[in-house]
């Protein structure tokens, strides 16, 4: 459900405005009358960077750390 307070309520009653986005509600937030901000519960982003998500998706070269001479020179690990 909605609900719409104004700036000047909004500040005297954060605490309980909290406790109904806690619930679920969303609030409107008006100054003069006109909405100017929306406030939803929070929700957290969906864990796609754990350790292992990607598991057996991605393969390795057998050799993908052998460098020829050339490149390895190149890339500073052998003088």
């Amino acid at each position: 459900m909605e609900r719409i307070h104004s700036l000047s309520e909004a500040k005297a009653r954060l605490s309980a405005i909290i406790d109904e986005i806690e619930k679920g509600d969303e609030v409107v937030i008006t100054r003069m009358g006109r909405p100017v901000a929306r406030v939803v519960p929070y929700k957290p982003a969906e864990m796609a960077s754990r350790l292992g998500f990607a598991s057996g998706e991605i393969r390795l070269a057998e050799d993908f750390d052998q460098w020829s001479e050339e490149e390895a020179r190149a890339l500073g690990i052998v003088d």
